[in-house]
Formats: C-alpha cells, structure tokens, sequence
C-alpha cells in the first residue's frame, strides 16, 4: 500500500502514534520524540509538532497501550492495516475485528457504543420527526435535533473529517457531507434567516439531518451484528475443546486443565466426553464422532494404537489414551489458526471491487455536485433548497461499504464453513482457482491410495512363518512392516522375541527367531543368502525360501466414486506415480483415470504441473508427499491431503484435514458456491448504486415528479450493506455433502 499522506499503515511491526493513535512504521514516520527516555514515533509533523508543544497531554492514561484490549485487530476491508487493540481502520472508516477469535472475547465496544448511540437518536429523532411532518415548531425541532445530530453522530462527522484528512474518501465523507448539509442549512434558516434570500427559503429539514443520523447508526449495528456472526464457525470449533481432561498417574485419577496436559501424559476418556487433545489410544475401545473434522457423520470405530483428534466425541466406550500433541500443536488449534489466516486472505475477485472503489466516492461528490448545480440553477423555487436536498440525498445514499464488503464477507463465512467439513483454506486465492480448475492431478501414494500397504498374499500361509516374519518385522519402522504385523494380528499370531536383528536397507530385515536364522526382504537380499528369486518379497529360513509375500497399497474406499463424480463435471484427470507403468495403470483403471504418468521421479512432478499450466490449463494438484510440495505450491490450487507430510500442507492452499478424498468435492462444491455469492453480491452493489445514484439526483422528477427524500436515501443506504452482509450469511448454511 501506498503509505505516502498524513499517515503510514503496515501490516509489519508498528507503533502507535500517542496524538493521533494510528499506527506508524517506525522506519516511516514523519519523525521521532523522546519522552522520559522513551522513543516516539509519528505519522505526520502536525501530530509530532503537537506532541512537542505539551507532551504530557498526550501520555495519560487514555493514550496507553495498556487502556487498549489486548490481542491484534485489522480491517475485513483492507486486511493490510493491522494494529494493537481496538479502533477503526484509517482508510474506510469501519470498526476493527480481532485477527484471532477466541471464546474469551470482551465483545466489540465500537457496536456496544454505536448501539447506544442508537438508542439515545432514537429518543430524539422521533419527536423531530414528528414535528417535522407537521411543519410546526421549528425552535423545538431545531433543540432536539441537536443531541441527536451532534452527539449521537459524532463518530460519523469524526470519521468523516478523518477521511478528508487523510485523503482516504468512504462512506463516512459521503454521510457525513450530507448530514452536515442538511443540518447547517436549517440552522441557518432558522437562526439568520437574513443571510438567505427570502424566495429561497423552503423551511427546515432537522427532520431529515436526525433520521439520517439514526438510519445510519441502525446500519452500523445490524452490520456490526452480523460481521460479528461470520466468526461464528471457529466459535463453534473452539467451544468443541474441553476445558478439562484426566490424568491417570501412580496417584490415581484426576481432573486437571487441558492446557496442563504434556507430551506422553496418559489420559482417560470417558463415554460421552470429548477427545482432550490428539494422540493415540493405549487401551480400550469406542466409537467416536469425527465430524468436527471429517464432516462426516458415522461415527468411527476406534480401539488400540487408533489415532484420536482432540475435539471429538467419544460415543459409549471408554479408553485410555496417551498424548501427543498438545496446545497448539492439536489439529483443532492448528484448523482454527488456518482458518482465521484464510478468512482475512484477498481473493483475486477482489481487484475489481477494489478499483470500483478508488473512484466510487469523488465520482458521488462529484455527481452531487453537479446536481446542486443542475438544481440551482434550472430547478423550481426555492431553488436553493431543492438543490441542498437533492444534493444531500445522492450523497446518503451511495454506499462504498456495500461493494467494499461484498467480497470479504463471502470468504470469511466460506471458510468458516469449510472448517466445519473437512476442509481448511489457507488462501482466498485457492478457493477462487479451485472454482475454475479444468485439470486435476492426483498423486497415487497416499492420496488415491490409502497410503498403507496390506498383505494380499502369504504362501503357505503357516502359522509358524507368520510368526517368523512379524517377529522380523516388529523392531522395523518400514511401512511394509506395519502390514505384517496386522496380518499376524489378524490370525492371531504373536510375534517373539528376536536375536541379532539387523537392518539392511534397501534389501530387508535378518535375525534369529526360535534359534532359527531367518531373512525377509526383496530378491537382492535372498541373492547374498545365495538363493535365486524372481522380483518380489520374500521369508527365508535356515538360507532356504519359506514363503512369498505380496503386498498392495489399495484405493481409498471412496477414490472411484469421488473421481466419477468430477469426471462427470467435466475435469481432465492426471494421475503421477513413481511406481511401474503396469502397476500404475492398474490402480488408474480401478480408480477410473485415463490420463496415467508412470515412474515420475519427484522432481518431475513439478515440470508436468508446470507444463500443464503453460499449455493454458487451470490446474489443481492433490498430494500429500513431501516430494508432491513442489507441484502443490505450482499448481493454482494446491491440494494437500491432512494425514501427510507437513511441507506438503504447508505447500497447499487448501487442506483435507482426514485425507478424505469425498472432501474433494466438498472443497469444489464450497468454492463455486463462494464465488457464486461473491458475484451476486458484487452485481447487487454495483446494480444498487448504478440505479440509487440517479434517482437521488432527481433523474425521475421532469417525468413522474418524482423525488428522493433524504431519509429514505438512509434507509436504503443502510439496506444495501445489511443485504450484502446477509447474502454471505448464507453459505453457513451451506450443504456440501449429497
């Protein structure tokens, strides 16, 4: 952002100017003071000039950063201005949101003060109006309009003021010109009717300077209500952690705070509690609800070395479990850090907005302008008033709010709801691009497989050789590993204790079990034991073959029917593998994909991404390897499947938080349901001023006779941005799933 003017905003490390207090870059401040040893900074030499003139004005208490609430606020219009405590955002105006949410919030003082403001208008507006009507009383009108007009809407004059300041026009420029029009007009009348040429007198209207200045203060909170309800969805996903877990130590059980638990505590769970944090369970067994994650609703049967998420709901079981990640390292902590990054993300969308924007409020003034013009000059008598209202009315009732907000709010309610199904965006620019992908590449390990290899052959299947190979397999950390070790679960069979274990790699595992030496591991290991075999895994004993292994990496359950379904939206489908050519087209044509790239190496992955990109595709990748970053971070949406590797997470603008690949779909189907709300909204701001506009300027007064009241320019002024707000409250509402 251009920092240059009375004031600098970054979004970098700031301090507070104590005159003003807007934030300064120190390295861009319009100089520096000391203070009882103290560095100041400020942000123009008018508030550093005032500064030196009385410095103790500016250090009492009100000025402290320690009379500020806590915690880093920004604007959901302009994200780059960020700054410690509450205040309002220097370029447009409105009230600051907290960057993070939390259940521990003091609530919003700018909608407690505008809602009292509200309340005491009110109280004063509606007898003017009254009088108004009637056209009786002007004195009365003009001594109930004041505390109405003046105080009631001082943070609108103030901010307005601020605006021409700091040359940033908004809404409040707009209002607070045609408040103050209508209300120094009628003052004037009033109180030196000599200084107003008689035949241009038109009475007052303190009746209209009031409504608007109540009309405008209900607009700011129904909109600070409802901006309020957009954190609604991580509210929701904080409330899930409980507050409390149990601890089992050599003393017995006993409750202690969750932010208490350390790495490797043992906790037990009891039924109907929820999951304290993530880890895995030591003993027992229970089903548990993981639709805070999965937004999937049945619940998941879960028993010993079973992953648990914090969060969840544990159904009638119970277990023990141990912890292992914990505070902000649990996936709940880590969905709802993602999720307020992503709402205050820009989508690209955003550049119109932004550059209807930055002519939206001088070409109102100016279109004001030329309707006082217009009026004076050629309207009916009393041609000054006729000019003043008209003028007034165009001012009110164009809202750069509405097309400001139109965007934000849609990305901020959309990602909130994501969270809640499974799926994390970390970039409004990923949830744009994934609306109008046309190609999708899949890696196969892990993302359209399971990612866990299972035995689909043991031959002979003996009990004995299946003791001998898990005993092998039980000191090994190869994935290969695991599946032996189930598959002799599975049978019943337990493994031994082995002697002389050794670890080749690249080859397999050796020892001696049941004073017998035995060998598993592919050809080249059976070759040093001096016997011939074909390529594959085998169990060697004694120097003999004993038996052979075959193992699969199956498709997720849910692979065909998710790559049917975006086949059918029309999407060219890639699939990347290290693996042979014949072994890939295999799981290709299980899972349904044409489109088969084999014995990629890692670094290729990348250059077929790119390639496809250059060839004018609309690319998405899903992987969840780290050797899958590269082609992720490439990619216009980068697709990183939760259960992997974290470079690859962070590679990725969009996450599915279990590696469901039915969040897939979820995914699309949020994107082109929050860039359909986005349009509509952006058509409703651009199509409301395009129309309000004119009106307001009279447009329709040489055909119908036709005139906009002021007040009914607030009242639809105020509507515009509340409806904007409301549209994008839908998407809470969303479904994603069939």
């Amino acid at each position: 952002m251009d920092s240059s003017g009375p004031f600098a905003i970054v979004s970098q490390k700031t301090v507070r100017d104590p005159v003003c207090g807007m934030d300064v870059n120190p390295a861009q401040s319009a100089g520096s003071d000391q203070h009882d040893g103290e560095t100041f900074h400020f942000c123009s030499t008018h508030c550093l000039d005032k500064f030196r003139a009385d410095p103790a004005r500016y250090l009492g208490p009100e000025t402290s950063s320690e009379a500020m609430p806590a915690g880093r606020y920004t604007c959901p219009m302009h994200p780059e201005v960020i700054q410690d405590g509450f205040g309002v955002c220097p370029l447009c105006g409105m009230a600051l949101e907290p960057m993070e949410v939390s259940l521990d919030d003091a609530g919003n003082p700018e909608f407690d003060d505008m809602k009292r403001r509200f309340v005491i208008s009110l109280v004063f507006s509606l007898p003017v109006f009254v009088l108004g009507m009637m056209h009786r009383l002007p004195w009365v009108q003009f001594a109930l309009s004041v505390p109405a007009v003046v105080w009631c809407g001082w943070p609108l004059f103030e901010r307005g003021w601020q605006s021409l300041w700091t040359r940033n026009l908004n809404m409040f420029t707009l209002i607070a010109m045609g408040v103050a029009a209508a209300f120094v007009y009628s003052a004037a009348v009033l109180l030196a009717p000599g200084m107003i040429p008689h035949e241009m007198h038109g009475g007052v209207y303190f009746e209209a300077a009031a409504v608007i200045v109540s009309l405008v203060l209900l607009g700011q909170v129904l909109e600070l209500g409802a901006r309020a309800r957009t954190s609604s969805a991580i509210r929701a996903l904080l409330e899930l952690a409980p507050k409390t877990a149990r601890l089992v130590d050599s003393g017995g059980d006993r409750d202690i705070p969750v932010e208490k638990i350390a790495r490797g505590d043992w906790l037990r769970v009891r039924p109907g509690e929820r999951v304290p944090v993530d880890g895995t369970i030591e003993d027992g067994h229970s089903s548990i609800d993981e639709s805070m994650v999965t937004g999937e609703p049945l619940p998941v049967e879960k028993g010993a070395g079973a992953a648990v998420t914090g969060g969840t709901l544990n159904g009638n079981g119970a277990f023990v479990m141990r912890a292992e990640r914990v505070g902000r390292e649990t996936l709940l902590a880590q969905i709802v850090k993602m999720v307020n990054e992503a709402q205050r993300s820009r989508a690209p969308i955003q550049r119109l907005a932004d550059q209807a924007a930055a002519y939206f409020v001088p070409a109102v003034v100016a279109a004001a302008a030329l309707a006082f013009v217009a009026w004076f000059l050629w309207g009916p008598q009393p041609r000054l008033v006729y000019a003043i209202v008209n003028a007034v009315a165009v001012l009110v009732i164009a809202c750069p709010c509405a097309l400001g907000l139109a965007t934000p709010m849609s990305i901020m309610v959309g990602t909130g709801r994501g969270a809640q199904s499974g799926v994390l965006v970390r970039s409004a620019e990923a949830l744009e691009a994934l609306a109008k992908v046309d190609t999708l590449v899949f890696d196969k390990t892990g993302t359209l497989t399971a990612g866990k290899p299972v035995i689909t052959r043991f031959e002979p299947e003996d009990a004995g050789l299946i003791r001998a190979a898990a005993s092998l397999e039980q000191a090994s950390e190869h994935p290969l590993a695991s599946a032996v070790l189930a598959f002799a679960r599975e049978r019943g069979v337990a493994p031994v204790p082995v002697s002389r274990f050794a670890y080749l790699p690249g080859k397999g595992v050796a020892g001696m079990v049941e004073d017998r030496a035995a060998a598993l591991g592919n050809e080249r290991l059976m070759e040093e034991l001096g016997v011939q075999a074909e390529p594959g895994t085998w169990l060697a004993l004694d120097g003999k073959i004993a038996a052979r292994i075959d193992f699969e990496d199956p498709l997720k359950p849910e692979a065909a029917q998710t790559v049917r379904a975006l086949r059918d939206e029309g999407l060219h489908l890639v699939m990347l593998t290290g693996d042979k050519r014949s072994s890939a087209e295999a799981v290709a044509k299980a899972a349904g994909i044409d489109d088969v790239r084999a014995e990629v190496l890692p670094q290729d992955k990348d250059a077929i991404v790119a390639g496809l990109v250059e060839l004018g595709r609309i690319v998405a990748m899903a992987g969840d390897g780290v050797n899958d970053a590269p082609a992720l971070a490439r990619a216009h949406a980068g697709i990183a499947m939760g259960t992997g590797t974290d470079v690859a997470i962070e590679s990725a603008g969009i996450t599915l938080v279990k590696g469901d690949l039915g969040a897939l779909l979820r995914a699309r189907r949020l994107s082109q349901a929050v860039m359909r709300n986005i349009r509509q909204n952006l058509f409703f701001a651009f199509f409301y001023n395009m129309l309000g506009v004119p009106v307001a300027a009279g447009l329709l007064y040489p055909f119908f006779g036709l005139l906009l009241s002021p007040m009914l320019a607030a009242a639809a002024m105020t509507f515009s941005s509340v409806s904007v707000i409301g549209n994008a409250l839908r998407l809470r509402g969303l479904k994603l799933s069939e």
